[in-house]
């Protein structure tokens, strides 16, 4: 080959690289960026991007709020009884029983008071049994557990009435209090001011002092079935002359006759009737 002809090609050369060596420049020039002005290297071949979660915290789940009940045994209770509250709780919308968690039972006294604490059981029931002297209000709170929130019931009334138990606490009271005629108490008593006085604060009821028309008092009951409690009227035939308090087995609290303190005496007549004045 003639020189002049080598050195043109050889110049050329300098213009066509090889397809492998312009493959290599190619990959280099794919792995460059340019980053605030400057030159930088990055990887030649790009990769998936990892994912990035977009995934939120779910929210927390509102409390369900249970219906609670609460219903006494009765809601007229006899005097020196034992009442029964029960609380139920069930869930609004299956009704189903809740249970777990505790129920507090509150009593008004010019603010809500506890009366006592029960476990719910798998019923969905509490139960708490007391023995009030008065007329209450009562409702059930309920603690909460898991999914449902803590919440109150409604509120229910329970009067006590008057009743024979009472009727003999309150003569029970007033044993060895001497014998004063035409006394009514509360440091001194007659017969019928001594029967007068109980059954007026046992029962409200105002008897009259006087022993023969006490006698028309109540409701009139056998002598076979009378119970301790009820107004017992000695009589002179049909006419009334001494009362006293039917204390069971034959005897009666009374304020007998002076120098004799009201005390638990026997029923010394057969001539006598029975008033029932208290259930």
């Amino acid at each position: 080959m003639p020189e002049g002809h080598y050195v043109h090609e050889l110049r050329s050369g300098r213009h066509r690289l090889p397809a492998s060596r312009r493959a290599g420049r190619l990959a280099l020039a794919v792995g460059l960026c340019v980053c605030a002005g400057q030159l930088m290297a990055g990887p030649a071949v790009a990769g998936t991007a990892p994912a990035q979660s977009t995934t939120a915290n779910a929210p927390a789940a509102t409390p369900v709020t249970p219906q609670v009940g609460i219903k006494p045994n009765t809601t007229r209770l006899p005097w020196g009884s034992t009442l029964m509250l029960t609380a139920t709780i069930t869930d609004p919308a299956t009704r189903q029983p809740v249970w777990g968690g505790t129920v507090q039972f509150q009593v008004w006294k010019g603010r809500w008071v506890s009366t006592g604490t029960r476990p719910v059981y798998s019923t969905g029931k509490a139960i708490l049994s007391i023995k009030p002297y008065e007329a209450r209000l009562y409702r059930a709170v309920y603690s909460g557990r898991g999914p449902y929130a803590g919440t109150a019931s409604g509120r229910t009334q329970v009067s006590v009435v008057a009743s024979r138990a009472k009727v003999l606490a309150e003569a029970r009271k007033h044993l060895g209090k001497p014998y004063r005629f035409a006394a009514a108490g509360p440091s001194a008593f007659d017969c019928s001011g001594y029967t007068k006085y109980v059954y007026r604060v046992a029962t409200g009821r105002v008897l009259p002092h006087k022993a023969n028309d006490q006698q028309r008092s109540g409701t009139g009951v056998a002598k076979n079935k009378a119970l301790p409690g009820d107004l017992i009227v000695i009589r002179s035939g049909s006419y009334g002359t001494h009362v006293g308090i039917y204390a069971g087995g034959g005897y009666m609290y009374d304020s007998p006759r002076p120098g004799v303190r009201v005390g638990k005496h026997k029923i010394w007549s057969s001539n006598y009737v029975v008033r029932r004045l208290a259930a």
